[in-house]
């Protein structure tokens, strides 16, 4: 049975998306810390731990995750972007790339920031703006 991100990343659940390949997909959390707060996946793999993942496979993320970071810090006003790996909550590999002012702004036990369509779209769009120009 695919995974809610497997099916967001085929285009059967809609999603903000950032960037995407033939490998990996971004798109913004629908809960997030921070203004821009995107996952990043594998598109053709559905384990839900990073380390099991194909040593090709695992340095693609971090290679496609990378450029999606630079795109954020281009886009939006951040310090930086922190990351953090944690699949917990859906049996997926994904990392979370969180724009941030200070360090607070990484607590996962902090509310969720409740943004519009319009703001999820304009954010996506500006991430995705910078991410092609890389």
């Amino acid at each position: 049975m695919a995974t809610i991100f497997t099916k967001i990343a085929k285009g059967e659940i809609p999603s903000y998306k950032v960037a995407e390949n033939e490998d990996y997909y971004a798109f913004l959390d629908i809960a997030p810390m921070a203004e821009g707060h995107t996952l990043v996946i594998p598109k053709n793999v559905e384990d839900d731990y990073i380390f099991n993942l194909d040593a090709d496979v695992y340095a693609g993320l971090w290679a496609f995750a990378s450029k999606v970071a630079k795109a954020q810090k281009a886009a939006l006003p951040c310090a930086r972007v922190g990351v953090a790996v944690l699949g917990m909550e859906v049996p997926h590999t994904h990392i979370h790339l969180v724009p941030l002012r200070t360090e607070a702004d990484m607590d996962f036990r902090k509310e969720k920031l409740k943004l519009s369509p319009e703001r999820f779209a304009e954010i996506a769009k500006a991430i995705s703006a910078e991410y092609e120009k890389l």
